[in-house]
């Protein structure tokens, strides 16, 4: 919300100074302090009384020199006036309003002239909280208690009951352009029945005539969301929890599972989605510049959860770099901190320092040891978070963290970069809070901790050096510490107490004296941006002024980018395109779940439409030249569509006739009409043409025995797509066996696991499957069964039954300590719900520790065991756990490696394959595409201002 509040308690003001500071003895608590613009710093406070339960007193003061003296305003307030609430107008800092105790008086004092003189208006209702228009600074929304929506054009003088019934903090000012209208409003109701509901009305009339509907059923309770030129709501719908985002055009998309917006800049989405099989992880996507195609930009990013239960996503934007991300990645139960320099398209590990704080060498080796970073952000805003960044201070980021294999609570240290993430040194080996100062000029540490202190650190080379300064001679409980607006000046205030039982204290820091002068264009180097080296970033050289580190001289205003000179367009600036996935050539390729000829589909003939070439440029990329005109997507003529219409009758309308007579038929066709004369003993020929071939299923065992044959078999859809040529890979070989039949009979001769790969092509249409096959002289298998609530989420299509084997062999290693080489799970088509666990020999580098057959035995029996102990289940969803069971175990394999059939795996494939395919479409939608658009009902409402 765009009003700024605070509370801050004590009835007095004591002042002290010396050379370059002064305290504020406050003889109760100070809970918040808020410095207007420029000189002038408002700080109310409020005297509770333990005993009665209540506050009792309030005072409010003023200061118009940075906070070195300060003037008590209670008698321009009202002596007896309790005051609850401050608020500064955003659009005007010089306009100021209080909010009185509701539990003394409902009333408002409206300031125009930087709290100086104040104008008291009574209250008909109670205000719990207020909203004001981004651009009309009299505009303001206030939300009562009893769950009421006022509105006010004058600045709270007057107001007009808009809504009622109206979700807390679900209402919202439009955020349009200037040329649309700026007086809707955007509110989650209740009906008279409990259901929530999403409208729009003008802040002046929303009575039922008027208000409009955008989304006609029913949503979620508490879910409504706008963000910049998005509107996002939640609903149950399909039998599972889908989102709804707006887009441009109002198409309509769909999102499955949990989603958080983390940013809408540039009309782009970031948003964390968590899938069924997610627990404390979320998946980042990115989508176009309408919304509307999303693409997987970094998977399992971590999450966690806030005292009041909201999701927190690990991912953190760096001020000042456009396209510059830190995420928290869990890797194999590891978590470590990944960077990216283009919006998510490539994600690398932090390299640690060289040396430690005492110079000594840090032996730390990428990708087996790196530097990883806690990214909170505080949401108070006189204690700094984790982490820190400054649109002011381009390329100076500070953070704690620890440097190792993984992000840890323990060994904390506090780390500085000043080259945009390149380079990291310590500075601290515990946790202190960074205050930036003149622009990034100054940065000032001052240590997290419960005793007191008295002193604190001074940077002024962007975290090179240190030195020590008192602020205080009696050392100080600190409780929070806050720089001047701007970030322009040398003054900072410290408050806390010298005592448990103690008055709270005000300390004011200024700095203005260390410094002779002002920054002159001499005292700047410049500094270019890059990652690694590469100096074309997001598609520009961007080369910055940054203070030379021997001068010292004060900043003052933001130095600012000096130049930027745009780059010629590589490969590296452009990511993959809706349903396209990067391989390991680097080449964005059709996934196999999508068809880019399904774009013309919606095309007429005479029309044209964007054909992909697999690749979209990075949004707010500025590259010009070189390979973009190659990577463009490119405007295409509308194919002409197979013949709508057809009618075939009889010239006299009869459907019979004598024999021997000729009978004239009529073909008709839209508007093309052909006459075709035949006798009547002429036999019609039923002929279909083939479609385009859409998808093809590579089907084999899991698992087979070395040297015995095996059968794979390609399954089509649709089944009949006319002259088909089949090319197979088998493993490494260079040369591919090219047939006419879709199955093959073949063998391994080598352990290990092997691929196979099928290219089907039919006319002038190529697809493929992959698939992975262990080649063992031995193993074991063992039929799993589970818990019956699976079946009720089984969609039965191979991405889901993918998912499930891989969450099954986590639980299982988590449960049992077998290396995971042993274990492959493969969940097997069809209902009910079952899988076959293989327990598999594995050899390490030198060939030794080949496992016997009792080895294998032994490790088939502890996972048995396991299982019988009901030790492996895994939670599907929140809330929905499921248990795995063994079924039996056997000691020869349970697939039939007979040149003339495979096993049960392999025919439960075969017998299966397509059951389920629509939903299969679905599945496959969900997890890699998540709004893209479709023709079903909708799902998600999506709209762009």
């Amino acid at each position: 919300m765009s009003e700024q509040r605070f509370k801050v308690l004590s009835p007095r003001i004591l002042y002290q100074h010396s050379n370059h500071m002064s305290t504020l003895g406050l003889p109760s608590r100070l809970t918040m302090i808020f410095f207007l613009c420029l000189q002038v710093i408002l700080i109310l406070t409020k005297l509770y009384d333990y005993n009665l339960g209540s506050i009792t007193e309030s005072s409010l003061w003023r200061s118009t020199d940075y906070g070195t003296t300060y003037e008590k305003l209670n008698d321009k307030v009202g002596l007896k006036t309790i005051l609850s609430y401050l608020y500064v107008c955003p659009t005007n800092k010089r306009k100021i309003m209080l909010l009185t105790d509701p539990e003394i008086e409902s009333s408002l004092l409206i300031s125009s002239d930087e709290g100086a003189t104040y104008q008291k208006y009574r209250l008909n209702f109670y205000i719990h909280s207020m909203l004001f228009h981004p651009k009309q600074e009299d505009w303001i929304l206030a939300y009562s208690q009893d769950q009421k929506l006022y509105s006010s054009v004058e600045f709270g003088r007057r107001w007009l009951l808009l809504q009622e019934t109206v979700t807390p903090n679900r209402f919202y000012w439009s955020r349009m352009g200037t040329s649309k209208e700026p007086d809707i409003v955007h509110l989650e109701t209740k009906t008279v029945d409990g259901h929530a509901q999403y409208i729009t009305c003008r802040m002046q009339n929303c009575s039922e005539a008027v208000r409009s509907k955008p989304f006609p059923g029913y949503i979620d309770s508490d879910s409504l969301i706008v963000q910049d030129d998005y509107v996002f709501v939640q609903f149950q719908g399909l039998g599972q929890k889908t989102s709804e985002m707006p887009v441009s055009d109002g198409s309509l998309c769909f999102l499955f599972q949990d989603m958080h917006v983390i940013s809408t800049d540039e009309n782009q989405v970031f948003a964390a989605v968590q899938e069924w099989n997610q627990n404390d992880t979320y998946n980042l996507y990115i989508s176009d510049t309408r919304g509307v195609y999303f693409t997987l930009a970094l998977e399992n990013v971590k999450s966690s959860r806030d005292l009041e239960g909201n999701v927190m996503i690990d991912l953190y934007e760096v001020a000042g770099i456009k396209g510059m991300f830190l995420a928290n990645k869990k890797i194999d139960n590891q978590v470590k901190t990944f960077i990216t320099y283009n919006k998510g398209r490539d994600w690398h590990l932090l390299q640690a320092p060289d040396t430690d704080l005492r110079g000594n060498p840090i032996h730390c080796l990428l990708p087996y040891c790196s530097l990883h970073l806690h990214l909170k952000v505080s949401e108070n805003p006189y204690t700094s978070g984790n982490i820190a960044s400054r649109d002011t201070a381009p390329g100076i980021i500070v953070a704690s963290g620890n440097i190792g294999s993984e992000l840890s609570d323990q060994d904390i240290s506090m780390f500085v970069s000043s080259d945009a993430g390149n380079t990291w040194r310590q500075i601290f080996e515990e946790e202190h809070s960074v205050l930036y100062l003149d622009q990034g000029g100054v940065l000032v540490a001052m240590k997290h901790t419960s005793l007191p202190i008295r002193h604190l650190w001074l940077s002024f080379d962007e975290g090179r050096s240190w030195s020590k300064y008192s602020f205080t001679s009696i050392p100080l409980f600190v409780d929070g510490v806050l720089g001047e607006p701007g970030e322009e000046t040398l003054i900072m205030t410290v408050f806390g107490h010298f005592s448990h039982r103690s008055e709270w204290q005000l300390v004011k820091v200024d700095y203005k004296s260390i410094f002779d002068r002002r920054c002159a264009e001499d005292d700047y180097r410049p500094w270019q941006l890059h990652s690694q080296g590469e100096a074309c970033i997001m598609g520009a050289k961007r080369i910055y002024k940054k203070r030379k580190s021997e001068k010292k001289c004060m900043q003052g205003k933001y130095a600012g980018a000096m130049a930027s000179q745009p780059c010629v367009c590589t490969e590296a600036d452009f990511d993959c395109d809706y349903g396209f996935e990067r391989h390991s050539n680097g080449q964005c390729l059709p996934a196999f779940w999508y068809n880019p000829s399904t774009l013309s589909k919606d095309c007429s003939l005479g029309q044209s439409y964007l054909n992909s070439t697999g690749y979209r440029k990075v949004v707010s990329n500025n590259c010009t030249d070189g390979v973009r005109e190659q990577y463009t997507a490119k405007p295409q003529q509308c194919p002409g569509k197979a013949p709508r219409g057809l009618r075939v009758v009889t010239s006299d309308g009869t459907l019979t006739s004598e024999q021997g007579h000729n009978v004239t038929f009529l073909m008709q066709l839209e508007e093309v009409c052909s006459v075709s004369r035949f006798p009547t003993e002429t036999h019609f020929l039923s002929s279909s043409f083939p479609g385009p071939l859409e998808h093809v299923h590579l089907s084999l065992p899991f698992v087979t025995t070395k040297n015995k044959e095996v059968n794979a078999t390609a399954v089509l859809w649709p089944s009949q797509v006319g002259t088909l040529i089949y090319i197979w890979w088998f493993g490494n070989n260079t040369e591919p066996l090219i047939t006419l039949e879709g199955n093959i009979a073949f063998t391994f001769s080598a352990e290990g696991m092997n691929t196979i790969t099928v290219q089907v092509s039919a006319g002038n249409t190529i697809l493929q499957d992959t698939k992975t096959i262990a080649v063992y002289e031995q193993f074991r298998s063992l039929r799993l069964s589970f818990s019956p609530n699976l079946d009720e989420y089984n969609p039965d299509i191979p991405e889901w039954r993918r998912d499930v084997s891989r969450v099954i062999k986590i639980a299982l290693v988590e449960a049992t300590g077998i290396p995971n080489k042993h274990i492959l799970v493969a969940i097997l088509p069809g209902l009910p719900t079952s899988a076959e666990l293989f327990i598999l020999p594995y050899n390490d580098a030198t060939g030794g520790n080949r496992q016997t057959a009792e080895d294998l035995q032994q490790i088939s029996e502890v996972l048995a065991q396991k299982l019988n102990q009901n030790s492996i289940q895994f939670d599907l969803k929140p809330g929905v756990r499921i248990f795995v069971h063994a079924a039996h175990l056997t000691a020869a394999p349970l697939i039939d490696v007979t040149p003339s059939h495979s096993g049960s795996a392999m025919l439960m494939l075969l017998s299966v394959v397509f059951v389920g395919l629509a939903v299969f479409v679905i599945y496959k939608f969900k997890r890699y595409d998540l709004l893209g658009k479709v023709q079903n009902p909708p799902a998600i409402l999506c709209f762009l201002f």
